[in-house]
């Protein structure tokens, strides 16, 4: 149809033209992808629209055409918002607290209520917490959590231990071990609480990444800031991701609609200040094994450090290219400029300084 306002071919069609077909048309579309088209007239600058954009818009791509409708932020919303739809079914109900709880502008909320298919689930925070945690450390370890008094603690050939730095993986398998019932549940319980959600919008890559790098920036920063101390436990990508969804709570306050966000950022606060505290106090306390001292705290820094700066940025917008976000490549590069440095420090440093590093187990 739309290419009948375009005798010439050109490719484009005025937005006068373009608001006609709707105004024709729009009882034929759903009405939150007719809000996002007239969002797209609205944006233009130019007086036309691109046929190209108008079928990416109805074929749930999120373009250039897009983010130039939502970037209209100020604009009158043409119909209720999404909270106020009723009749929903229990998923539907589901699916429009996730956007809520984690998108702060309401056509994101629309475009994510309608497209969002469940296809493919939440896999990744899904599998790393039951599969990676209880199944690995259930079924092959025999224990479900390996307490730090236990004899095979610093035999397991997972977590961080500075006489092994050289073993790379290491600095990533920590995480499948934990020191203590209480340290894995609440960890499993802000994973899941907060990262299943965060996945379900952004999506498996974005969330993974996010994840990842806090587990391997909380090791190396282990290696540098605490050089001496193993290290275990998820701490490191659980504290990413939920330090990037609060400071992204925190800078759209006004955006963000999700009941109790203020109780929520409580909790969160609460549960990570009570984990994190709990890590000071046991790093400090005599070892069951001496001259090998408890596990480091330093991991929680640097999933922190990792959620309020890449974290932030991957979370801002929905969906948005990353490679066109000057930040982006900002903190990626400080970021990987940490993981070099941190990378010669494990090489040379611990010669030149001549730590008195605790023996292999």
């Amino acid at each position: 149809l739309l290419s009948q306002f375009d005798p010439d071919n050109t490719g484009y069609v005025s937005t006068e033209k373009f608001r006609s077909l709707l105004q024709r048309h729009g009882s034929e579309l759903d009405p939150h992808k007719l809000e996002v088209l007239l969002a797209l007239a609205d944006s233009n600058s130019e007086g036309r629209i691109c046929y190209q954009d108008f079928v990416n818009l109805m074929s749930n791509k999120r373009s250039n055409s897009f983010r130039q409708a939502i970037l209209q932020g100020n604009r009158r919303l043409c119909s209720k918002a999404l909270l106020e739809e009723t009749g929903l079914s229990l998923s539907q109900r589901l699916i429009r607290h996730v956007a809520y709880e984690t998108l702060p502008r309401e056509i994101d909320r629309k475009w994510y209520y309608d497209s969002y298919t469940c296809c493919p689930p939440p896999w990744f925070m899904i599998t790393i917490t039951i599969v990676a945690f209880f199944l690995y450390n259930g079924v092959v370890l025999d224990r479900f959590v390996l307490q730090v008094s236990h004899p095979l603690y610093l035999k397991n050939a997972l977590l961080y231990h500075p006489q092994l730095r050289a073993q790379a993986w290491r600095y990533l398998t920590y995480i499948f071990v934990h020191a203590g019932i209480e340290h894995l549940g609440l960890n499993v319980v802000l994973q899941l609480l907060v990262g299943v959600p965060l996945e379900m919008v952004h999506g498996a890559a974005r969330i993974s990444f996010v994840y990842v790098a806090g587990v391997v920036a909380g090791s190396l920063a282990v290696s540098v800031a605490d050089m001496t101390a193993p290290v275990v436990g998820s701490s490191g990508g659980v504290y990413a991701l939920v330090s990037a969804h609060l400071a992204n709570i925190v800078m759209n306050w006004s955006g963000m609609k999700c009941q109790f966000k203020l109780l929520r950022m409580a909790v969160a606060l609460i549960c990570m200040s009570f984990e994190f505290g709990r890590a000071v106090w046991l790093r400090f306390h005599p070892s069951a094994y001496p001259p090998c001292p408890h596990p480091s705290f330093m991991a929680h820094l640097g999933g922190v450090m990792v959620g309020i700066t890449l974290g932030v940025i991957i979370l801002r917008n929905y969906e948005q290219r990353l490679q066109d976000q000057t930040l982006w490549w900002i903190f990626l590069s400080i970021y990987v400029i940490f993981v070099l440095f941190a990378i010669f420090w494990n090489i040379f440093a611990y010669s030149l300084l001549d730590l008195k590093l605790p023996p292999p187990p």
